[in-house]
This record gives C-alpha cells, sequence and structure tokens, in this order.
C-alpha cells in the first residue's frame, strides 16, 4: 500500500522549518525556491515511490557530477538550458520583441578576457598547421533596419580538431582559438581560424552516464559560440552549427536552431592548398532596457573583461 505524507500539515510545516521559514534571516527568495523543491522532491519520492537506494544514489551521482564540474553540460544535455531559451522566446513574443539572430545555448565553456582585435584577427596559435583545414570566417552585424553596426563587439570561441577548448586543455595556449573583435565601419568582422571538429561527453563521465541511462548519445556537431553586443542593442547569445555534420540536427545539447545553420564552403588553391569559408551575419533587436545590453550573470571561468 503507498503511503503518503508529504501534503499533510505536519510535513509542510516541517519543510517551511527546513526553508527558514521560521526566523527572519537570510534571503527571503531563496527561502521560497528551497521550499518549492523540497515539496516537489517529497512528492516525486511519493508518486514514483523513490526507493532509499535510489534516493542515495541520486545524491552520490549529484557528488560526482559536481566533482566533475559537469553540471553545465548535464543542464544541456537534458534540454533545460535549451528550455531556457524557448521560455525567453516565448516572453519576447508576449510584449512584441521579435526579429533578429536566434538566440541558443552559451554551454558550459566560455572564458572571458580574449584578445581583443580591431576589425579582423587570426584566432588559431598554429599548433595544428597541417593538421586543421585553414577557415575563413567573415559576416556583419546589423540592426533589425538592415543598418550595419559599426563598434560591435563579435566574441567568439570554438573547439579545435580533437573537439576540445583552451582553458579547459591544458595542452593549448592561452586563448586559442578565443578572440574578440570589434566590428569595423561596415559593421564588419574577420577571423582565420580553422575548422572545428565536433565532440562527445567524456564516455566515462556522470554526464555520460545519465545519458546512457536514457539511450541517448551524448555528441555534438561541430560548432562557433558567440556572443554579439552594440551600445543600444540587446545582447546576443548564439552559435553557428556547422553545415554537413551527421549530428546537425541530432545534438545532444538541442542548439541547433533554424537560423543558425553556418554553409561551409571548402576550396582547392593551387598555392594555398584545401581551405574553408563561412560567411553569417547576425542581426541585433534594439534594448528594452539598459540590462538588456549585458550579458547574464551566469558563473563562468573566469571574471568577465
Amino acid at each position: 500500500m503507498t503511503v503518503k505524507i508529504a501534503h499533510t500539515a505536519e510535513l509542510q510545516a516541517f519543510f517551511k522549518e527546513a526553508a527558514g521559514f521560521a526566523n527572519d534571516e537570510g534571503n527571503s527568495r531563496l527561502k521560497t525556491i528551497v521550499l518549492r523543491i523540497l515539496q516537489d522532491s517529497a512528492k516525486i519520492i511519493e508518486d514514483l515511490e523513490i526507493s532509499e537506494d535510489e534516493f542515495w544514489k541520486a545524491v552520490d551521482y549529484l557528488n560526482r557530477l559536481g566533482a566533475r564540474s559537469e553540471a553545465g553540460l548535464l543542464v544541456a544535455g537534458l534540454g533545460m538550458e535549451h528550455f531556457l531559451d524557448l521560455l525567453q522566446d516565448a516572453k519576447d513574443a508576449q510584449i512584441g520583441l521579435t526579429g533578429g539572430t536566434p538566440r541558443t545555448i552559451e554551454g558550459p565553456l566560455y572564458v572571458a578576457g580574449a584578445p581583443l582585435c580591431e576589425g579582423e584577427c587570426r584566432m588559431d596559435d598554429g599548433s595544428e598547421e597541417g593538421v586543421a583545414t585553414v577557415m575563413h570566417l567573415e559576416g556583419q552585424v546589423f540592426d533589425l533596419h538592415g543598418q550595419p553596426l559599426a563598434g560591435a563587439t563579435v566574441d567568439l570561441w570554438h573547439a579545435n580538431t580533437k573537439g576540445t577548448y583552451s582553458f579547459f586543455d591544458s595542452s593549448q595556449s592561452e586563448y586559442n582559438l578565443r578572440r574578440r573583435i570589434i566590428t569595423d565601419a561596415d559593421g564588419r568582422y574577420r577571423a582565420r581560424s580553422i575548422v572545428p571538429s565536433g565532440y562527445g561527453c567524456d564516455p566515462q563521465g556522470p554526464t555520460q552516464e545519465c545519458l546512457n541511462q536514457l539511450g541517448r548519445h551524448g555528441q555534438r556537431p561541430a560548432h562557433v559560440h558567440f556572443f554579439i553586443s552594440a551600445p543600444g542593442h540587446r545582447h546576443l547569445t548564439t552559435q553557428i552549427n556547422l553545415s554537413g555534420d551527421q549530428y546537425l540536427w541530432d545534438d545532444f545539447a538541442y542548439a541547433t536552431r533554424e537560423g543558425l545553420v553556418g554553409e561551409v564552403v571548402f576550396r582547392e588553391d593551387a598555392a594555398l592548398g584545401r581551405y574553408a569559408e563561412l560567411k553569417f551575419d547576425f542581426q541585433l533587436q534594439p534594448a528594452p532596457e539598459a540590462s538588456a545590453e549585458q550579458r547574464s550573470q551566469r558563473p563562468r571561468a573566469l571574471q568577465d573583461a
């Protein structure tokens, strides 16, 4: 027989005590959130008849997830980061904020303070010379009326040919494949880089462990991350997912969206050899308030520059 006690007045009072409502100290917002987590967790335990063994196995999993710093990876893999984008899209539509380049997930691998360049730059450090395919990436930043935005900041980062990122991969040089580019008078940015590789979750990590139990893979298509910002315009967090990748529309992190596929064109040159070209333009919405010009306060690897 199923026993349910979480709804009783005694348990509700107990949860309020545990969440700090019996005192006037602390953070009232956090108290409200913790109370809801306690109430909903108790309901899940009762409704799904979670055993004690299952409960403590979950606690152990959270310990291992945190120890590996994979919580940000798991929330992307379970679609929660994509949900935040969908929720913001719905809020925007409700108040008539439409148009511009679609947003998509940031992911957990941004590092602030990348070198700042005017108009154009080289992103790679040459360490994969002869292995990587050179990629020429360029485009323009516009407002919703099609006017180019001079002085916009294009902050971009991507993986190397092994699917790893500088800072998180100690074998790479500092800020390899990470740059900030200030657009020129025509709102244009240009970067010489390399074609990134897609990648997957660590097969031995807790994120892939969870995905295995769900019968899912942990692969991402090749992609380039972007923060785009300009005075008076809404900050844009997005990424270009590269055409032709087998995981383009099967991204475990659900980041691929219509309007965010970059068409990569490969060319052969007698002198230069094989190289790739990728052109992608961005459109920014006007900022409804000053705070919208700034990226979120999400904790990141380094302090924002």
